[in-house]
């Protein structure tokens, strides 16, 4: 798959996510201001609650048009095996068994899966523990990476940047 590919993976997906936020915050939202939230007593929360529900989704819903405009303008860079990885890297790496992964280096939406045909690509950011392990290094080189509270790190070799 190519990058510009992935890209266009990427904003369709933001805007499945968003098309969902955006209805289920109009729904948290009238649910919150419907007649039937009215509080009965002082400990009736509900409406509170479902303006709580609405407000957070909304907020969500606003993170995601950033991302979509952070991706729609997205310049993208060209790779190497000598140029060190930084954003719209998309990156292959191989663990000490084997296991082959791709990784593509964004501005948001961390955690995101984009099928490909060969092998799924996950979008992780710079400020993720890998993102942060692979920025400035290059082809061949090794990253050794912490996941949580985990005892061992993972080791991985960059096979592959472009």
């Amino acid at each position: 798959m190519t990058k510009e590919r992935l890209i266009q993976e990427i904003i369709l997906a933001l805007s499945a996510d968003l098309a969902v936020l955006s209805t289920a915050a109009m729904v948290a939202h009238e649910a919150a201001t419907h007649e039937e939230c009215l509080p009965d007593n002082k400990y009736d929360t509900t409406a509170l609650e479902a303006s709580y529900i609405a407000q957070g989704q909304a907020n969500r819903a606003q993170e995601i048009r950033v991302a979509l405009e952070n991706y729609r303008t997205l310049s993208l860079h060209a790779f190497d095996d000598d140029t060190p990885i930084r954003l719209t890297a998309l990156v292959t790496l191989e663990n000490d068994e084997g296991g082959v992964r791709r990784f593509f280096l964004g501005p948001q939406g961390g955690g995101m899966k984009i099928a490909d045909n060969t092998m799924e690509i996950v979008v992780i950011t710079p400020g993720s523990p890998l993102g942060r392990a692979l920025l400035g290094r290059r082809t061949g080189d090794e990253v050794q990476v912490r996941a949580g509270d985990a005892a061992t790190a993972a080791m991985f070799t960059i096979v592959a940047v472009c």
